[in-house]
């Protein structure tokens, strides 16, 4: 662990019995170093709240506990906003009286902080325990706050930032601008904390705009002047390793941006030339999402238990199908760290390679040094493997080459672009794929799509007639039970969501299937078999989310386009 086990906290908290001393240091190792202080441990493994944390650590020590609820912003201390001191030691300075300041923290007995603040500042520093979840909002307010003051369109000024309305020919000092790169590391570290997917920096006539898609909806967070559009896209190309005098064709790169010594974050970047500018789309990928397992996707018991039953057979074909950013990479990633042991040879051919995980032969395909999906997939099944990934099945070789690897003896798993898993056998068989190497070879199709999950903290519950219900598609079984929600807002989420939940429709090939495909029947004729085998189609699981309250109808109604 980065955090001392025999900590005083920790110490004190077990002496008071309201944790288990020993249970903490099991659970710890098995963590494998994944926390950097103590309270990160305790408060993310629910060991104690962060209310019953504060209320001990301020009794053990006999300092004063800060409700943060009504604490007013701007009495943090101008001079003493040092970010990487706060942000390292999440210690937020809160007072200055005299030559005093007050820390506002959570484990009182690390007295790290205190001397870091004492040396920085010269000021003699107090502690104040306040809760863990509340001092970490106030200091991302403190510093977003910070953000929208400094590169609001008001407050840019080019000239005493160095910065002059440069033409679009004059690159040579754009990755050197100082407030540039301070800009842009800041909407890197702030996507990352507000959980986007991607960044947008997109250049129009007369204006400039940054957007994040958080919870697969697109947000504008900022609004630099325009003039600062050809440096803004020179230092992401920098950082990107692109060629920053090319801005006639797109260009691909990535970035790693190190968070701390054990974490980082990876970037794809995409540069496209628009009539204004050079438009930089950048997706986050996070190898953590992969490690989520698969309890945490939103799988129903039931579609669970078939995904893990066609993960643990020798042979045959997996498939996950769904539109861009519908979750397929994270599902197949998913079941491959399920099958990545010491016994399991597992290979990968991807274009490009997303997350990266040790125990996994990941290739990158490379279409112009004539490294392809078919090349790749030949070349595997001369590495001995037993599980192959395909990134996508795009062509009729690729599709061959997968198919008969399922056929003698390897798993194999890949992705489609198809709306719900009976399309996926129409859309291989128009691919010219035999209709018997189709039913010989998939063994289980997965097509999904990703939900907002309501905020918990404000969702508030929905009354709809029940006429309404069963139109929508509930069952009048389900209308005992129901659940149903809808989106408030609050500070803790965005227009009353937080965070997103899959929406599956599970549908393993059955003999009966099997024989429809080598009919010839269509998908409609599929799809109608695969509910009387009690295969819930996408529609159906989504509105099993609803009636739980894990997301609204209007959001299932607008993810499966009802």
């Amino acid at each position: 662990m980065a955090f001392n086990l025999q900590s005083i906290l920790l110490r004190r908290l077990g002496q008071a019995g309201l944790i288990d001393a020993g249970h903490c240091t099991k659970l710890a190792a098995e963590k494998n170093h994944q926390y950097s202080t103590v309270a990160d441990f305790l408060i993310t493994e629910k060991l104690l709240t962060p209310q019953a944390l504060a209320t001990a650590a301020a009794g053990f020590t006999m300092h004063s506990l800060l409700d943060l609820d009504y604490y007013d912003l701007d009495y943090v201390p101008e001079q003493e906003r040092n970010e990487k001191l706060i942000r390292k030691h999440q210690v937020l300075p809160v007072f200055k009286r005299n030559r005093t300041l007050f820390l506002a923290v959570v484990d009182p007995t690390d007295m790290q902080p205190v001397e870091d603040f004492e040396f920085s500042t010269g000021l003699h520093a107090e502690l104040v325990v306040v809760e863990y979840d509340k001092l970490h909002k106030l200091i991302d307010r403190v510093f977003d706050q910070k953000s929208s003051d400094s590169f609001s369109n008001t407050d840019w000024d080019l000239g005493s930032m160095g910065l002059s309305e440069a033409s679009d020919d004059d690159d040579s000092n754009e990755a050197e601008d100082g407030p540039i790169i301070t800009f842009i590391n800041k909407m890197l570290h702030d996507a990352i904390r507000k959980g986007a997917s991607d960044l947008h920096f997109e250049p129009y006539e007369k204006s400039y705009r940054i957007r994040f898609r958080i919870d697969g909806i697109l947000h504008e967070v900022a609004s630099p002047p325009v003039a600062l559009s050809t440096r803004l896209s020179a230092r992401l190309k920098v950082m990107s390793r692109l060629d920053i005098a090319e801005k006639r064709v797109p260009q691909d790169g990535r970035i790693k941006l190190k968070l701390s010594q054990k974490k980082s974050i990876d970037f794809r970047v995409s540069s496209l030339p628009t009539l204004w500018g050079e438009k930089i789309v950048m997706r986050i990928l996070d190898s953590d999402s992969a490690m989520l397992g698969i309890d945490i996707l939103g799988y129903e018991e039931q579609q669970k238990k078939l995904y893990l039953t066609a993960l643990e057979q020798p042979q045959g074909m997996i498939l996950v199908t769904g539109p861009t950013g519908s979750g397929k990479t994270v599902s197949l990633y998913t079941g491959l760290n399920i099958l990545n042991t010491e016994e399991t040879n597992i290979s990968t051919a991807e274009d490009p390679v997303e997350i990266n995980l040790p125990g996994i032969n990941q290739v990158q395909v490379n279409p112009k040094a004539g490294l392809t999906f078919p090349s790749a997939l030949k070349s595997f099944l001369r590495q001995d493997p037993d599980v192959i990934m395909v990134g996508e099945i795009r062509d009729l070789e690729t599709a061959e080459i997968a198919i008969k690897a399922a056929q003698t003896g390897h798993l194999v798993m890949s992705t489609l672009h198809t709306n719900s898993a009976p399309e996926t056998l129409t859309r291989l068989l128009n691919m010219g794929v035999p209709a018997y190497n189709v039913a010989s070879s998939v063994s289980l199709i997965i097509a999904q799509r990703l939900a907002r999950r309501l905020c918990s903290k404000c969702k508030t519950p929905e009354i709809l007639p029940e006429a309404e219900l069963l139109k929508q598609g509930f069952t009048p079984a389900q209308l005992p039970t129901m659940k149903l929600c809808k989106p408030v807002g609050c500070d803790s989420c965005t227009g009353g969501y937080k965070g997103r939940v899959g929406i599956y429709e599970v549908m393993p090939i059955s003999a009966i299937i099997a024989e429809k495909i080598m009919q010839g029947d269509n998908s409609l004729e599929i799809a109608k078999q695969a509910q009387l085998e009690g295969v819930n189609n996408l529609r159906q699981s989504g509105l099993l989310k609803a009636a739980a309250g894990l997301t609204s109808l209007a959001e299932i109604n607008r993810v499966t386009n009802v």
